[in-house]
This record gives structure tokens, sequence and C-alpha cells, in this order.
């Protein structure tokens, strides 16, 4: 069966910020979509992230500091769910589906760090993983479309409701949706074992990300770097960056580039 047909589990995180090496976790969600498209399960996560949460970022998400340092989980502890949580369903080889996987991904992985929680590079191994990435395959499958990328714009182009933008649970259950119709639009897409797919989604995210690098040293930024790692930037890549060898001030080894809040 192709892995569209099947359940799908979106993930979604918003943060207080885009850095993946700096910034914190506020909320999360798992929402499970059957093959039929209900709902059939969720989690939430509320976290204190133990740093005050930007105006700008809590006027896109709607958590403020002192609702995050009122209602929210300790950080140490809810870090702890969401990776075995996540490690689950990839564990269980249904397909987890994370709007530019890179960036939460990665996010999550630090937090894991930060608070001496096993991330999910150690409790499963290296690849290949039961990741979707919508933003990843709909840029591979039609590269040449212009316009947007982010989660509302693909929303939009392949007419999923978006309820409640920002939310991190309706987030995670319009990329599952968004996912599932890349995957019925894109025969040679949605007909690939999920292995395949994996590795598909990684020579395509490393291609896009040298080609929107290129695009802005041409353009804009002549030290411009765009991380091509997917879907978790080596931790190893977050040192190196402090080194007096890592790429020039202003330029973007971590940024989420597209499918963050503040971008859509």
């Amino acid at each position: 069966m192709s892995w569209y047909r099947g359940t799908l589990t979106g993930f979604d995180l918003e943060t207080t910020g885009t850095d993946v090496e700096h910034d914190r976790v506020v909320t999360a969600a798992l929402v499970r979509l059957e093959p039929g498209g209900a709902v059939a399960g969720e989690r939430t996560w509320l976290l204190d992230p133990g740093i005050a949460i930007p105006e700008q970022a809590a006027a896109i998400h709607g958590i403020s500091t002192d609702r995050a340092r009122a209602h929210g989980s300790p950080a140490a502890t809810a870090i702890a769910e969401i990776a075995e949580a996540v490690a689950e369903v990839l564990r269980a080889g249904a397909p987890l589906v994370v709007m530019n996987a890179r960036y939460d991904l990665s996010l999550l992985d630090r937090e894991c760090r930060r608070h001496g929680v096993e991330p999910l590079s150690e409790r499963l191994g290296p690849g290949p993983w039961p990741i979707v990435d919508p933003l990843v395959l709909d840029k591979y499958a039609d590269r040449y479309r212009k316009g947007k990328r982010t989660l509302q714009a693909l929303c939009a182009h392949y007419g999923v409701a978006l309820d409640a933008a920002h939310r991190a649970e309706a987030d995670a259950l319009a990329a599952a949706r968004t996912a599932r119709r890349v995957g019925e639009t894109y025969a040679p897409v949605g007909s690939m074992p999920i292995a395949d797919l994996y590795e598909l989604q990684v020579a395509a995210a490393a291609e896009q990300s040298a080609s929107l690098q290129s695009y802005l040293r041409r353009t804009s930024n002549p030290a411009a770097y765009i991380e091509p790692a997917w879907p978790v930037i080596p931790y190893a890549e977050a040192r190196r960056a402090e080194e007096p060898s890592a790429p020039a001030a202003g330029s973007i080894p971590a940024q989420r580039i597209a499918g963050h809040p503040r971008v859509n």
C-alpha cells in the first residue's frame, strides 16, 4: 500500500524563535490521521521554556511568557515526553509528517541535549526513518511553481483546510493532510517505498539548499550558507559553527527558511 494511504502522524513545534541552536520549544503536538481522514488521536504539550518568550513569537502562536510559566510543564520533563512519543511513532514504521523537518527535528535534538534527554539519533540510530516532509517533497515534485512554500501556502495550493494556524495541533494536522495530497498528486512520490522516500528527501533537501544558497550569494549575501542536512542538522555541525572556519556572520546555517510561523 502506498505510504500516503495509511495512517499518518503529524508533528509540529511552536517555539521562541527561529534559531535551532538557541531557541526553545513552547508547544508541541502529535496528531494521528487515519486513512479515511479521521483524527484518531492527539497529544499536545505546553512548556515553560525557561526563558522569556519574545513578544513577536507570542503574537504569532499566542503563548506569552506569563502563560507558559503559569501553566507549562517543566521543559526537561516535557522534552523527554515529546522525544519518546516521536520515537515511538518512528519505531512503529508509520510515516511521521513534519513540515520543514530540518527545523523542528533539529530544534528538538538541541532541546534534548540541553536537558540531558536522549535525542532521537541515539534512540533510533541512523536512518532511514519514516519521515515525510511536505515542504521538501512539494519543492521536489513541482520545483518551478512560483510563490511561497509555507504551510499556509501549501494548504491553499492543495485544498487543505488550516484552522487556527500556528497552533501546534492545527499545523500538525494540516501538514499530515498536505502530505497525503502530495502523495495523491504525484504518483512517483506517492508510490515510493518509505525507505526510498527518505533517501530521496535527503538528496532533494541538499539540492534545494544548494540552490537557495547560490541564489542568495548571487543576489544579496555573498556569505550566505544554507544547511544541507536533513532531517536533523548534525550536532557536530553546530559546534563547528562556533569555530573560526565557520560561515561568516550574517550567514544562516540553522534558520528555518520556510515553514516557520514568522515567515508564513
